[in-house]
């Protein structure tokens, strides 16, 4: 049980495609501490993995700020052979990340803390990645050149592997080309309804899911791109 004076849940969600059907437990506290807490992005990251799920199988997978990682938790579901990971620094982060594994029957999960912007042992010793995910990790503007940082640094040891990753639109101002172009980095928007989650109830969730939410891809730049 966690130390936390938070209400804990949990809350299922349910992904469906014709005859294909998955649900996945994720626990919740609801604390102030952002990644205690499904945000709507999660959701849509979620279903886009799930939209790709014969590509994730026997592929490494890592989630950077994962919290309560249910995007996660679907590419392990999927076939996908999963690292979680949180700020180094905010243990219970990472206890969500195990609890999240729990509740789902998860039990070859790597849990390591990565703080952004910081190119620690464990980010170094990191094995070969296929995909890299991150939903609703621009939030705060403060944070968005770290992120990058820790992607570019993957990317460049990972030259063939994504970034899949999920935003919330909350101020007019947001924008992250320039940090692109300084890291050398390709970005692709990726188009909700082309995955099916241009709805306002997405997998069994009433959290909204098509106004404010953007995915994109992001790569590394190559000579000819």
């Amino acid at each position: 049980m966690m130390d936390h004076s938070g209400v804990e849940t949990t809350k299922v969600f349910t992904f469906e495609e014709k005859e294909n059907t998955l649900s996945v437990s994720i626990p919740e506290v609801l604390d102030p501490q952002y990644g205690m807490y499904v945000w709507p992005c999660a959701v849509v990251l979620a279903q886009y993995l799930w939209s790709r799920r014969e590509e994730l199988r026997d592929k490494t997978v890592l989630e950077l700020g994962a919290g309560v990682s249910l995007p996660g938790v679907v590419a392990a579901s999927c076939g996908a052979k999963l690292i979680l990971s949180d700020d180094a620094n905010r243990p219970p982060c990472l206890l969500n990340c195990r609890r999240s594994c729990e509740a789902n029957g998860l039990s070859d999960v790597r849990v390591v803390g990565l703080t952004w912007g910081e190119v620690s042992p464990d980010l170094v010793l990191l094995p070969k990645l296929d995909f890299i995910l991150g939903s609703d990790v621009f939030y705060e503007p403060d944070d968005f050149e770290d992120v990058l940082v820790t992607v570019a640094f993957l990317l460049r040891k990972n030259p063939t592997a994504q970034f899949w990753t999920t935003y919330q639109e909350r101020s007019a101002d947001w924008s992250i080309d320039s940090l692109l172009r300084r890291w050398k980095l390709n970005c692709v928007d990726v188009r909700l309804e082309s995955f099916n989650a241009d709805e306002h109830q997405l997998a069994g969730s009433t959290l909204p899911g098509r106004h404010s939410i953007q995915m994109m891809i992001i790569t590394l730049k190559t000579y000819s791109a």
